[in-house]
């Protein structure tokens, strides 16, 4: 296929993307997406390669998405999804504080330090620039969308006189940071090219929640 002809199907297919709406296809996009990037990585995988993995045509596969960056987003997203959800349920039922914070942190760790979500990251940061929305919407729908729910946990504490928090929001990202001190940026830079084991991850997280307690525990009155 040639590139005007490439841009021609592209420019059908974004005219008509609401037509993109089966989710079995969606999801067997997905999944061959899925196949061609842990085989080959970002970088070397094709949309072609994409839609020979999928068994769909390449302008159906535009419908759906219009171009790898998207994809590889939507993909992240999903993946997250599946892996988040225990930990949020976790975290909305337990009302003891360290128990709760400490499994989600640990659950968080695991997440954000697997091969496809640092892949993940790095491409996103990569394009945030001349992508903008894409780099926004991955923002929203990740890391924001997370401290949302460990804030409103947060409120639900403060209410119940286990922790003394004046901004839950701001609580809420700190924690965030904490648990991954010195285990996710090195990942992110190729420094570290393994994720920690289950003992680094349960011997940071438990620290931050040390910090946590000892800024934001309420105080026992004598």
């Amino acid at each position: 296929m040639t590139k005007t002809s490439e841009a021609i199907v592209k420019t059908v297919a974004r005219n008509h993307r609401v037509a993109g709406a089966d989710p079995d296809k969606r999801r067997q996009i997905l999944d061959g997406a899925h196949q061609v990037f842990i085989a080959r990585g970002f970088d070397a995988a094709s949309m072609s390669d994409i839609a020979a993995a999928a068994n769909v045509s390449k302008s159906t596969l535009y419908v759906y998405f219009e171009d790898k960056e998207h994809l590889f987003v939507a993909l992240i997203e999903r993946e997250r999804e599946a892996q988040k959800r225990g930990a949020f349920e976790a975290l909305a039922e337990d009302s003891d504080p360290v128990r709760a914070l400490g499994n989600f942190g640990q659950c968080l760790v695991r997440m954000i330090n697997c091969e496809f979500a640092v892949s993940a990251h790095r491409v996103v940061i990569g394009v945030a620039e001349r992508m903008p929305d894409l780099g926004r919407g991955f923002y929203e729908n990740g890391p924001m969308q997370g401290a949302k729910l460990i804030a409103t946990y947060l409120d639900r504490m403060v209410a119940e006189g286990r922790l003394a928090i004046e901004d839950t929001n701001l609580a809420a990202v700190q924690f965030i940071d904490l648990c991954q001190s010195t285990l996710t940026r090195p990942r992110l830079f190729n420094a570290v090219r393994t994720p920690p084991s289950e003992d680094e991850i349960r011997r940071v997280v438990g620290e931050a929640i040390a910090m946590f307690m000892a800024r934001y525990g309420a105080k026992q009155r004598g």
